[in-house]
């Protein structure tokens, strides 16, 4: 009887616990590091980290975006485009504000941290069974000729999440062969490559991570940016200011309206332009398993699953960046990341309920400011 009565002591503490959890409303509430068992003086040195450590590309992201892309046959931007702000970010812990640096209102580019929100459209279509399994062929779930032939019938979800589909094919006047081609050989070299059979092969593509959004539509059968605001952003408090955009030329006819199907990073431009403290706010939502407050917006099973490492490459997920390349260190291989070109970054730490924001910081010092916040955990 007592072990009953010990375990049932247990499950209300914790139950207790769960409940008295700090979620932010309007007005985010900040505590200082020491309050949260956290070196101060560490946490410090990581904000100047961030602010001194800045990213050297042009402010004028169309300059930025044209100079990295220059290698690829016919690049053009096709969507909205911003100049960027200089370093901002958040530490949060236990749900409260312990650090900040920045103009953490303004809205910015995020590029291919778009791609952790575009996942997340995916796995609410799991959870609400639009789409069955992951391992689904997509092909049955997408109208057109998209998934047709041989090789690009056989691409399931889980490929495409994972970037490891190899598919072939143009989309929006973008083409796979053009999106990040190899420095040398020509334009046939290119186009004639030997195709890899899907799951196999890892690589970063955003015109395939264009057709997931595009096919997620299909599912969805609503805008994406209308999902995920309903779902997702509305619950956790985010401003009103953030925005989804595709391509000027990727508006398609959903049901007799037109829709445009947008893109999962700012490549050829689009993908979510957002200010910092919802990008914090969403950061919040996995570290906390998908449950805000008494919502479970999105399954405990899918925020696991995205940062679980792939058979391709064990450092990506569902369109996360896992630690299990010790990418970011020599720390958990539980932290994970969305990240973003020109240096934007969410790092999820759930066993701590930690959470850092940080933008237009170097991308090769990431790792440093994690293990540096890290540290600051007494």
């Amino acid at each position: 009887m007592k072990i009953y009565l010990s375990l049932a002591a247990t499950l209300a503490c914790l139950t207790f616990q769960a409940q008295q959890l700090y979620y932010p409303d309007s007005t985010w509430q900040t505590k200082t590091a020491t309050e949260l068992q956290m070196n101060q003086s560490v946490i410090d040195s990581a904000v100047r980290f961030a602010i001194s450590n800045e990213v050297k590309i042009d402010y004028d992201m169309r300059i930025a975006n044209i100079k990295s892309y220059s290698n690829e046959p016919g690049y053009k931007i096709l969507g909205p485009m911003k100049q960027r702000g200089k370093p901002a970010g958040l530490i949060i812990k236990n749900g409260y504000i312990i650090a900040q640096w920045g103009d953490l209102y303004r809205v910015d580019m995020t590029f291919s941290v778009t791609k952790s929100y575009l996942s997340t459209v995916a796995g609410l279509a799991v959870d609400n069974r639009l789409i069955r399994s992951v391992d689904d062929k997509v092909k049955t779930y997408v109208w057109d000729d998209k998934f047709d032939g041989e090789h690009n019938g056989k691409i399931t979800w889980r490929h495409l999440l994972t970037q490891s589909s190899d598919w072939s094919g143009c989309l929006f006047d973008n083409c796979d062969w053009a999106d990040r081609p190899p420095k040398e050989g020509g334009i046939d070299d290119w186009k004639n490559r030997k195709l890899l059979e899907p799951g196999t092969n890892y690589e970063y593509n955003d015109v395939r991570v264009n057709l997931l959004s595009y096919s997620l539509l299909q599912v969805w059968r609503k805008p994406l940016p209308v999902v995920l605001k309903e779902k997702i952003m509305d619950p956790i408090g985010a401003s009103s200011t953030w925005r989804w955009f595709g391509y000027d030329n990727s508006y398609v006819n959903m049901d007799g309206l037109m829709v445009q199907s947008v893109s999962g990073g700012g490549h050829h431009g689009g993908g979510i332009f957002i200010n910092t403290y919802d990008q914090a706010r969403f950061g919040l939502l996995f570290a906390r398993k998908g449950k805000w407050k008494n919502q479970q917006l999105i399954s405990a099973d899918w925020v696991n699953g995205v940062h679980q490492p792939s058979f391709a490459n064990k450092s990506y997920g569902f369109l996360w960046w896992t630690n299990h390349g010790n990418d970011l260190g020599k720390i958990s291989k539980d932290i994970y990341s969305a990240q973003g070109y020109g240096g934007n970054f969410i790092v999820i730490d759930s066993e701590h309920d930690l959470v850092i924001v940080t933008r237009w910081l170097d991308t090769g010092k990431l790792g440093e400011l994690v293990r540096l916040v890290e540290s600051s955990i007494k």
